[in-house]
């Protein structure tokens, strides 16, 4: 679950403070009730944690298309996704971005701060 991994990563990755001024925005080919489960199950495997950022249930795939990061349908015809990370600034520009072919890398979270450090 390696997109459960990252999710719980990400409630790590800002203080209180950059919160402020930072919006995190996880978007996931799963429907809600899956994406609920994964939640549900990174609250129990982190000791309570809470995501604290905003979850968009994407099952058609119609946002991760917009982007160009579908890269196959997979089992049930549900769209699979490469894995991406986007820091974009206030203006609505992409300053830095990750994405993956291989499912199991992910950036660090010390990679998404020093982009957003240089915005």
């Amino acid at each position: 679950m390696y997109c459960a991994e990252q999710l719980g990563e990400l409630s790590d990755l800002l203080t209180t403070v950059e919160k402020e001024n930072t919006a995190i925005i996880a978007v996931s080919s799963d429907d809600p009730d899956d994406l609920q489960a994964m939640v549900d199950h990174i609250a129990t495997e982190r000791e309570g944690l809470v995501i604290d950022y905003s979850l968009l249930s994407d099952p058609g795939g119609s946002v991760i298309n917009r982007y160009g990061l579908l890269s196959q349908v997979g089992p049930g015809g549900r769209p699979m996704p490469h894995p991406t990370t986007y820091v974009i600034d206030k203006s609505g520009r992409i300053q830095w971005h990750m994405t993956e072919i291989d499912y199991r890398v992910r950036p660090e979270n010390e990679d998404i701060l020093a982009a957003l450090t240089g915005l």
